[in-house]
């Protein structure tokens, strides 16, 4: 270690010790929270706030997310397809021959995933406020390397194409619910619409840091 950076670290210690502060500090939680919007309210601000953010957004019941998701990998013309392995096989049962699905296996290379047409994965709860959706993996460790109806947190990052499923029972209005919700010991990935970043010039660029076509089929 040179000796410029063993001074910058001392007198940080040193900072330390004289400020005397306490160990801990206890934070007030009382955040603003909102429960006054009906069910179909959230529904329509939630997907108001997608279709802003550039994805594109179906809609189905529990009976018709079958054909929903078969409907969206046609018109996209996926054939291979990864799944979360927590997601039920009859999710796909209205998909034709030319459609190959298969549970995710976190034990393959995730750059693999740069591969396949489309990943499709479920979440656990949803602002309908800013249209923020969280997934979260069912896990053994902090890498994420797990199962459930999210999958790992590579399969939702690393291929170009994410249908998401929202079941409007998990969506509630704020981000203090919405984070009231999420398992605090497991990995959260917070989606807000297509993956987008820009340069220094504002141009705006899709798809460097994730998925950049995005579809949300909401369930009611």
């Amino acid at each position: 270690m040179t000796n410029a950076k063993q001074d910058i670290l001392t007198r940080i210690r040193n900072a330390e010790k004289l400020a005397d502060a306490p160990a801990s500090v206890e934070h007030a939680r009382d955040y603003r929270t909102e429960s006054t919007h009906s069910r179909e309210e959230l529904k329509e601000i939630l997907i108001d706030r997608l279709v802003d953010y550039k994805a594109d957004v179906k809609t189905a019941d529990k009976q018709g997310l079958p054909q929903a998701l078969a409907e969206v990998l046609r018109d996209r013309e996926c054939h291979d397809v990864r799944y979360a392995p927590g997601l039920s096989t009859e999710l796909f049962s209205a998909i034709d021959g030319s459609v190959s699905a298969t549970p995710d296996d976190s034990s393959v290379d995730p750059r693999t995933l740069g591969d396949v047409d489309a990943v499709v994965t479920s979440s656990v709860v949803s602002s309908a406020q800013t249209g923020t959706i969280v997934l979260q993996s069912d896990v053994s460790n902090r890498a994420g390397d797990g199962t459930g109806v999210c999958g790992r947190r590579a399969l939702s990052l690393v291929p170009d194409r994410h249908v998401c499923i929202v079941d409007m029972d998990t969506v509630v209005y704020g981000v203090p619910e919405m984070f009231a919700a999420i398992d605090p010991e497991k990995p959260a990935t917070l989606i807000s619409g297509p993956s987008a970043t820009s340069d220094i010039e504002l141009v705006r660029v899709e798809g460097v840091h994730g998925p950049r076509d995005l579809i949300v089929i909401v369930v009611d």
